[in-house]
């Protein structure tokens, strides 16, 4: 598909629509509007469920959506860390550790990207499991703003320490399989 033509694939207009949610969802929770913040982030959640399923459904997987589409997500799940932080319902310290070990891979893969020394950053299920875990706990911070059950301020405690938790352990991780990776001779790198 031509570079320009991935533009109008269903999925990658998705993953835009996704990203033109963004600032005004950060606008509506910087004025405290958190039913209008609620159901825009369930629009960005469900246009992102459903880009994947239309790339499969109308065989439209493109370049441009492998590289957009995470690149959507991470931007989304970060602009919320600091917006939820700033507006005082995600404890600073949980977004410090985020950021720490988004920015920690970031470098880690720009620096043997442009070194030629690894190409290929699958992520390891220590990486998808913290990455579910902040989805659940944004998720469940907006929900606390908007609905008061029960036991959902303590689940919300719980996903925030769980996200502590997860974030310096699944950077170690990454550390980790990129030093054992880039041990083994040329040819076992690739895998």
């Amino acid at each position: 598909m031509a570079t320009l033509k991935q533009f109008g694939a269903a999925p990658n207009l998705l993953t835009m629509l996704r990203l033109f949610t963004l600032p005004f969802l950060v606008i509506t929770i910087l004025d405290g509007r958190w039913v209008l913040a609620f159901v825009l982030l369930w629009i960005a959640g469900i246009s992102d469920g459903l880009d994947g399923l239309l790339a499969r459904l109308l065989k439209q997987r493109t370049v441009l959506g492998e590289y957009l589409d995470p690149i959507a997500d991470k931007l989304l799940l970060s602009t919320l860390f600091i917006v939820l932080t700033h507006v005082g319902v995600v404890p600073r310290y949980v977004t410090v550790l985020v950021f720490s070990r988004d920015l920690g891979i970031l470098l880690i893969a720009t620096l043997l990207f442009v070194t030629n020394t690894l190409r290929n950053f699958k992520p390891s299920f220590l990486g998808k499991a913290n990455t579910s875990v902040q989805i659940l706990g944004v998720l469940t911070v907006m929900t606390c703003q908007v609905f008061h059950l029960y036991g959902l301020t303590e689940l919300k405690q719980l996903l925030l320490w769980a996200i502590a938790l997860l974030a310096p352990i699944s950077a170690a991780e990454y550390a980790w399989l990129v030093f054992r990776r880039i041990s083994m001779p040329n040819p076992q790198r690739a895998a």
